[in-house]
């Protein structure tokens, strides 16, 4: 019988699942390089502002950001900034994955 696995494992992969996605990887992009609010975020991304809340909706479940209110405007930023250490570690897979690629097609 297969044992369950343990409870970290579906955490991780809720919050990598939060980021399975092009334009929630943006988002975090871009809020690694500061605050912003969403009206911005849907002006950059080009989707309709209840778009954008729904992915930053998710990111923020997932642990990713945190919000703040002020008047009528909500700023998002970086919960934790070492999510930016996905990033490499995705960059270096795909530059591997390339080189690979490469060499069998020589």
């Amino acid at each position: 019988m297969a044992q369950p696995l343990p409870t970290r494992f579906k955490a991780q992969a809720a919050v990598l699942k939060a980021l399975a996605h092009p334009t929630r990887l943006f988002i975090v992009d871009e809020l690694a390089r500061g605050e912003r609010c969403v009206c911005e975020l849907t002006e950059m991304i080009g989707s309709e502002m209840s778009t954008v809340s729904k992915h930053l909706t998710l990111l923020k479940h997932a642990g990713i950001v945190e919000d703040d209110k002020r008047g009528v405007q909500v700023f998002y930023r970086l919960k934790t900034l070492c999510v930016m250490n996905f990033f490499q570690c995705v960059t270096a897979v795909r530059q591997n994955s390339a080189r690979e690629e490469e060499l069998q097609t020589r």
